[in-house]
């Protein structure tokens, strides 16, 4: 998990190289920890969907394989994260329909879960209604 929360950090502020490196040993370290697994794809995913990096089908499996591990589990901010990186990344594709299920998946997500900050960047993202 400490690979996993540098890289996340790493991230946060705009070292992308860090991060990825980060993400992959968390990858590495985590495979026989799903959970903690779930979480460093989805590090990875976030990696590929940044601009700097943009890899729409890195990502976009990541992020998938992140799902997968994470629903199962019931890791439900994980889940919504997920949502909200696969809707950013969809939209930036031209996606439109999907980026817009996504992020309504994740929006509605963060309301249940009460997660006012992530609810905002969700909602500002899907657009007005």
């Amino acid at each position: 998990m400490l690979y996993r929360d540098m890289g996340r950090a790493c991230f946060v502020l705009g070292r992308l190289d860090d991060a990825r490196r980060l993400g992959d040993r968390a990858f590495e370290a985590s495979s026989d920890l799903r959970g903690v697994l779930a979480g460093a794809l989805q590090l990875l995913g976030d990696i590929a969907a940044h601009p700097d990096r943009f890899d729409a089908e890195r990502g976009e499996a990541h992020y998938r394989q992140a799902l997968a591990l994470a629903e199962p589990r019931g890791m439900r901010p994980l889940i919504a994260h997920c949502h909200r990186g696969l809707g950013k990344l969809y939209w930036r594709t031209g996606k439109r329909q999907e980026a817009q299920e996504h992020l309504t998946t994740a929006t509605s997500m963060y309301r249940e879960m009460d997660m006012r900050f992530w609810l905002e960047q969700a909602e500002a993202e899907l657009g007005p209604s």
